[in-house]
């Protein structure tokens, strides 16, 4: 037989600001708190808990995926957010002209 675990002080921890002190991080999540809490989309939410997260738990985005997901139909002249890092593909020959709104793009992503 094993024991009894109390599991009376368990909680699950969820963050309500983001522990880095970047200013301009700070400024985003300011603008989507109030975008998350005044408006009903459920994007400004997705958005805001992409924020908090970490750096490591926030996932990238490849410029192949990026492309791949911008070529579906009446996305042709829309910005692309990401909420996270843009990252390059060799595999990719030539990248089409998009306009895209991340919180960072690596060196050789920006070629």
């Amino acid at each position: 037989m094993g024991i009894d675990i109390c599991h009376k002080h368990d909680r699950k921890v969820h963050r309500t600001n983001p522990k880095s002190d970047d200013v301009y991080l700070r400024l985003l999540v300011k603008a989507y708190k109030f975008l998350a809490r005044r408006t009903q989309s459920k994007f400004n939410r997705v958005v805001l808990k992409r924020l908090y997260m970490s750096k490591t738990n926030r996932p990238a985005l490849s410029l192949a995926r990026l492309a791949r997901l911008m070529k579906k139909p009446g996305r042709i002249d829309k910005i692309a957010v990401c909420a996270g890092t843009i990252t390059n593909d060799t595999r990719l020959r030539e990248f089409p002209k998009m306009t895209i709104c991340a919180l960072r793009a690596t060196a050789a992503a920006r070629e």
